[in-house]
């Protein structure tokens, strides 16, 4: 009888033992990589909001989900590299920010059964991320950066009324920036604008081409683009040499006194649009049944810099004098 009753508890307690390893084991926190192109306030405030989003929807950092970040500065040679060193840590879902990274991870992580969430993505459909904007794709969907272009260029003729040409820098190599190009060219008659891009596939030319613009533009828009926004800094000093103002896609460098004004779209509400998502393939929701997101209105604001407007030969309209968009 001893033995017996012997025999049984060491059975609960094997049992006990094991249950309890069983319910370890899937208390361990899923893993999300997030690979992304490179430091940058827009991309670093698109991956702070994706988390929120997540937190919000149940999956708490440190607790229910952990992170593996990797970024290649910019580098798109090394973006393959970094896919496939987040690929190797077998992550639950993987985080991509800006399109040069979500194209090459969407063929690298063919069939993988690595669902995809993208974000900082003009246009998907453009970018073939997606086939349509109603539907995401196989293992693939996410949230786009897209601004309402018509609203930055109704914005850019109340700040400077009397331009007539608009100059667009962009990158012909990407396609966020080409897509771009072609929805301002669209948007720009009914705003009383000329269109005048200039191709700068190369940092090292931005000097030389936006200096071209002198004379043949009024006023330049600098798109959310991953070859011009981290050298904004060079962009404002060709165009301030040249007395154009700039219209920005990225608020902070009109906070940091670079560039004079900005039309935004606040990319803190892209990446929760794209954590979101994220929640709903977490449990379970198919990324093909899943529409790619796009910024309402609401989610842009202008910004303006009177100090660096008057550096640049221009002054803040009276229509505006009462905007309340205005930085210290």
């Amino acid at each position: 009888m001893r033995k017996s009753t012997s025999k049984w508890l060491s059975s609960l307690v094997v049992a006990g033992a094991f249950m309890a390893g069983v319910a370890t084991a899937s208390a361990e926190p899923i893993k999300i990589a997030i690979a992304n192109f490179g430091e940058h306030p827009q991309l670093n405030a698109s991956i702070a909001g994706f988390k929120k989003a997540l937190a919000e929807n149940g999956f708490v950092e440190g607790k229910d989900v952990v992170y593996s970040e990797s970024n290649t500065s910019f580098d798109a040679s090394l973006v393959p590299q970094m896919i496939a060193k987040l690929q190797a840590e077998h992550p639950k879902l993987m985080y991509t920010v800006t399109t040069p990274v979500s194209q090459i991870a969407k063929k690298a992580l063919a069939g993988s059964g690595i669902p995809i969430v993208f974000t900082a993505v003009t246009d998907p459909v453009a970018a073939k991320l997606v086939p349509s904007w109603d539907s995401g794709d196989v293992g693939i969907t996410g949230s786009s950066d897209l601004q309402d272009i018509s609203a930055i260029l109704t914005f850019t003729k109340k700040l400077l009324p009397n331009a007539k040409r608009i100059g667009v820098p962009y990158n012909p190599g990407e396609a966020n920036d080409v897509a771009l190009i072609d929805k301002v060219k669209a948007a720009a008659p009914a705003a009383g604008l000329e269109v005048v891009p200039v191709g700068v596939d190369n940092v090292n030319d931005i000097q030389q081409r936006i200096a071209s613009l002198a004379g043949k533009a009024d006023v330049i828009y600098t798109p959310a683009s991953n070859l011009l926004q981290p050298a904004i800094p060079a962009v404002a000093a060709a165009a301030r040499q040249a007395q154009i103002p700039i219209v920005n896609s990225d608020d902070a460098a009109v906070r940091n006194g670079v560039v004079p004004a900005s039309f935004a779209v606040n990319y803190i509400q892209v990446g929760e649009n794209a954590g979101k998502i994220a929640a709903q393939i977490l449990k379970g929701a198919d990324p093909k049944t899943i529409k790619p997101s796009v910024p309402a209105y609401k989610d842009h604001a202008p910004l303006i810099n009177k100090a660096v407007l008057k550096a640049f030969g221009a002054e803040v309209p009276a229509s505006l004098a009462d905007c309340n968009c205005f930085t210290k």
